[in-house]
């Protein structure tokens, strides 16, 4: 089955430029008193802080562009706005509402300890993930999720109130992520979760620095990050993509994804025939034919400019199928078409979520709003892959 994933965060948009300074205070709407060890931070980047005694915050080094600042601390809802850094530094005055209603929450400890240990490990592989990073990344806090079955446990959702802390000692980030909502979908292989997310450094000598760096780069070079900084300043052939339009067939004589597993569970134990039959139904392609355009895309047949400075819009009929020259697929993709003359290069297969609007991303490579829907390689980046939106990269591979 093709690993679907999508993710609605909150990105900022960065011009890389001088750095600038963003200053302010948070106090509370009821009382006007300040309000200290607030958490401030840009959302999915390095630039964060707490607000001292007195409220005030300062975060330096920032450069010109569009961010997405959140505010959080306990009692008070969560503030977020977009904010736009030109040459002069910044000043803000933010007051935080209280929390009034209270979310019901369905928590771990009312989970049976088998539920418990199930739900928490398909959590770690599906947001996680499962490559050999996600092997030296710990989850510290673990009693502050929120976990539900549904459905005979073929759909897990998870949500959290305070920062879920991720600590990645492949790529040297502790990851505070605010988790607003996870939902995974094993009978489709769709996994969907929005949140805020902030990167801090972990201490270490200079040598662990060192290959902390050079997993960084393997893990930015060929990533959606890569892909979208790439498309926009128009090198996507010295970066090492391809890309193709892709029209895809519905395999008529095959069930959904859900027919499937109900005939699968009425004929275990049952009927071997009947058992069978529908596994090997399971492992049929989705499509009856899937035709890959016979020349590439040009950057201009996919790339518009928006009326909002730094801002770019990815537009496609069909399908989109991106291939990185660079890497080698280390994974099988049931449904991933692949064309006899372009081997086993990392490869993912895009669509939109509207094809009317497209897919809106920044200077940074970072999608702002909806998600497209991958197929293939990013289908398969979760936590344990993921760098800030501020990371710069050494230099590229050779192949």
């Amino acid at each position: 089955m093709a690993r679907l994933i999508v993710l609605f965060l909150l990105f900022p948009a960065i011009i890389f430029a001088q750095n600038i300074a963003v200053s302010g205070k948070v106090s509370g709407a009821d009382t006007k008193a300040p309000l200290g060890r607030a958490s401030v931070f840009l959302s999915n980047s390095s630039f964060g802080t707490s607000t001292a005694p007195d409220g005030t915050f300062i975060l330096n080094g920032l450069k010109p562009g569009q961010y997405n600042l959140v505010v959080t601390t306990v009692g008070y809802e969560e503030h977020t706005e977009t904010i736009l850094i030109t040459n002069d530094p910044v000043k803000l005055n933010i007051e935080l509402s209280p929390k009034s209603v209270q979310l019901k929450e369905v928590n771990i400890s009312t989970l049976s300890k088998a539920d418990l240990k199930m739900a928490l490990e398909q959590f770690k592989q599906e947001f996680i993930g499962e490559d050999e990073n996600a092997r030296d990344c710990k989850i510290i806090n673990p009693e502050v999720l929120n976990f539900s079955f549904h459905q005979n446990k073929n759909v897990l959702e998870a949500y959290n109130n305070d920062f879920l802390i991720v600590e990645n000692h492949a790529l040297g980030y502790r990851i505070k992520f605010l988790l607003k909502n996870f939902k995974s979908e094993r009978l489709t292989g769709r996994v969907v979760y929005t949140g805020q997310r902030f990167f801090e450094e972990l201490p270490a000598k200079d040598a662990q620095k060192k290959k902390w760096l050079k997993n960084r780069d393997d893990a930015y070079y060929g990533s959606a990050m890569h892909f979208y900084r790439a498309l926009y300043t128009d090198s996507l052939a010295s970066a090492g993509f391809k890309i193709y339009g892709l029209t895809r067939i519905l395999n008529p004589n095959r069930p959904t994804e859900e027919v499937i597993q109900q005939h699968l569970n009425k004929a275990k134990g049952l009927q071997l025939d009947s058992f069978l039959y529908w596994t090997n139904m399971k492992q049929t392609s989705r499509y009856k034919n899937q035709i890959l355009s016979s020349d590439q895309l040009a950057v201009k047949d996919i790339l518009r400019r928006t009326n909002q400075p730094g801002l770019f819009a990815v537009m496609f009929t069909d399908y989109l199928y991106v291939i990185y020259t660079k890497k080698w697929e280390a994974n099988y993709f049931k449904d991933l078409y692949r064309a006899p003359d372009n081997l086993n290069y990392a490869t993912t297969i895009i669509s939109l979520m509207n094809n009317n609007q497209g897919t809106l991303f920044d200077r940074n490579g970072t999608v702002i709003g909806d998600s497209p829907l991958y197929e293939g390689t990013w289908a398969n980046a979760r936590l344990s892959e993921m760098i800030p939106v501020d990371y710069t990269p050494g230099a590229p591979p050779n192949r």
